[in-house]
């Protein structure tokens, strides 16, 4: 099947920000009183939900949104820093060329999401930015009203497990990315739709739907 409507995820996915956010890591954690970043301890880190790395990190829910703020904060001050994956812009460019519709659901702002995405993002219909950490599906239900696409033609992408959690409540199909924030074992055993190892191998994927 052919999908009409691809909903992106942004950190992680289509942008390379995961060594930005290692850096600034102790920065936020010293500035909210939460536990450092253990190196030694990333890869498993890379392995927990949401929940499991708060607890891990002693970082209360209602801190949640300051920290994304700060950090937002901070990327808009390196920005150029940030860049897409390679191979991607001449994806997107294809995929929207085929007739793909286009869609990002991120918690980062939509300020970063344009300056990094730069030209392409007017290949981008929909922006739905600033999401909660644990608020994307109400994101993905408003793209899909506002596009009028039916579920079963909508693909969502992304690399976390809070990503693939919120496709699945809502319904729809999930193709994960092995390039980001969360290990590609522990998304492949949430039974995504597609799981993609490279940018090349999505896009022989999604152009073939």
């Amino acid at each position: 099947m052919r999908y009409q409507l691809l909903i992106f995820d942004f950190d992680g996915t289509l942008a390379d920000s995961f060594p930005f956010f290692l850096e600034v890591f102790d920065t936020l954690a010293d500035a909210h009183s939460f536990r450092r970043l253990e190196r030694g301890n990333l890869e498993t880190l890379r392995g927990y939900d949401l929940g499991q790395i708060m607890r891990h990190l002693g970082l209360p829910a209602w801190k949640l949104l300051p920290v994304a703020r700060q950090f937002r904060s901070l990327m808009a001050q390196h920005i150029a820093r940030i860049q897409l994956f390679e191979g991607m812009r001449e994806l997107l460019r294809a995929l929207a060329a085929e007739g793909h519709v286009l869609a990002i659901v991120t918690s980062n702002s939509e300020a970063n999401v344009r300056a990094v995405l730069g030209e392409e993002a007017r290949l981008f219909t929909h922006f739905k930015c600033g999401a909660a950490l644990l608020g994307k599906r109400r994101k993905l239900r408003r793209v899909i009203a506002d596009s009028g696409v039916a579920r079963e033609q909508v693909l969502c992408v992304g690399d976390e497990v809070r990503d693939i959690e919120a496709a699945h409540a809502e319904g729809l199909d999930f193709g994960a990315v092995s390039w980001g924030y969360a290990r590609p074992d522990v998304l492949q055993a949430r039974a995504p739709k597609l799981l993609f190892s490279s940018v090349a191998e999505m896009a022989v994927l999604l152009r073939k739907r």
